[in-house]
């Protein structure tokens, strides 16, 4: 998912396609500390399914992007709703193997720019936050991994985190339009195996599956009452005098390094293969690293930053190299 958090660390554009392989290392544990059953299943408000049924919907369609507040009217609805499907869905989320290499593969054949519109679509999202929201979730996110990593057996991480985190992306649903939503899970789920889904349900215990996909019914309907229609707009900030030498620098490194830029296969798969000799622990190490990184800083910035990472995706060309303009923004 934000994630979820996730989902801002961002620095150059030339690092977009290996965004695409952290996006996939985090789904190892970052995009599993959502709505339980999120990683399994879709919601039917979010997501249209055939007509008087609910389908499985990808493993990582249900994780996208950033957390956000929902609005003051509706905080106790959703921290209560949280709290019962925390009740409802944590016995599933101990069965699930989150050290499963599994996850760190791409969850279909190998698309790279179907992904990085998906990763487009979770960027855009995650820029309609609001940064002290963001934090706040990145923050949540942070205490859970710490629990995972105590925990190396399994992975799984303590009810009160699970609850906790599935709190943090109810706001984040409710505080973005749905439309936004459905970007991402339609974006995501192209690039999905529709086997995926049920080869998941398969490596826990049923039962248990389908009792958190019926809490998480209940949760999303709490969230889609709380939902905004109309995404927050980033401020436009003025260039702080303290860093005008940033962007002299940026446009003497982008005029430097763009004929390298041009020379890399931005199209191989190899930033979609974990990196040799890594373990699933060590991973999710570098990823919570990445997260406090991003929780220090400065909140509008980073949107700024998402928002030029936006546009750059948006003039790539076929070979997934984008603008010299856009690669200095």
């Amino acid at each position: 998912q934000a994630i979820s958090a996730q989902l801002v660390q961002c620095v150059q554009d030339r690092q977009a396609k290996t965004l695409m392989a952290q996006q996939k290392n985090k789904t190892a544990r970052v995009a599993a500390l959502a709505a339980a059953g999120g990683c399994l299943f879709a919601a039917k408000t979010f997501v249209p399914g055939p007509s008087g049924r609910h389908v499985f919907a990808p493993a990582v369609a249900a994780m996208s992007a950033a957390t956000m507040l929902a609005p003051a009217a509706h905080a106790d609805e959703i921290r209560f709703a949280a709290k019962k499907l925390a009740d409802e869905s944590y016995a599933f989320s101990t069965q699930v193997d989150w050290n499963n290499g599994l996850f760190m593969n791409q969850p279909g054949s190998f698309q790279p720019l179907a992904a990085l519109k998906a990763i487009d679509k979770m960027i855009v999202m995650g820029a309609a936050a609001d940064p002290k929201l963001l934090k706040a979730a990145a923050e949540a996110h942070h205490k859970a991994i710490a629990g995972a990593l105590s925990s190396p057996g399994s992975g799984a991480i303590a009810k009160e985190n699970w609850q906790e985190i599935n709190e943090a992306l109810g706001r984040v649903i409710a505080s973005v339009p749905e439309s936004m939503v459905m970007d991402v899970y339609t974006s995501v789920s192209a690039i999905t195996d529709p086997k995926v889904p049920a080869y998941l349900k398969s490596l826990v215990n049923g039962p248990d599956a389908e009792k958190a996909y019926a809490a998480f019914l209940d949760f999303k309907d709490v969230v889609k009452k709380s939902q905004v229609t109309a995404a927050r707009t980033p401020p436009v900030l003025t260039e702080n005098p303290a860093q005008a030498g940033i962007s002299s620098a940026a446009k003497k490194l982008s005029e430097a390094s763009y004929p390298f830029l041009k020379e890399v296969d931005w199209l191989s798969d190899i930033y979609v293969k974990p990196l040799p000799g890594t373990t699933s622990q060590q991973v999710l190490k570098a990823i919570d690293k990445a997260i406090v990184m991003g929780v220090a800083m400065n909140g509008d910035l980073l949107s700024e930053a998402t928002a030029a990472h936006h546009k750059a995706i948006g003039s790539i060309d076929a070979k997934g190299v984008t603008s010299l303009q856009d690669y200095e923004a």
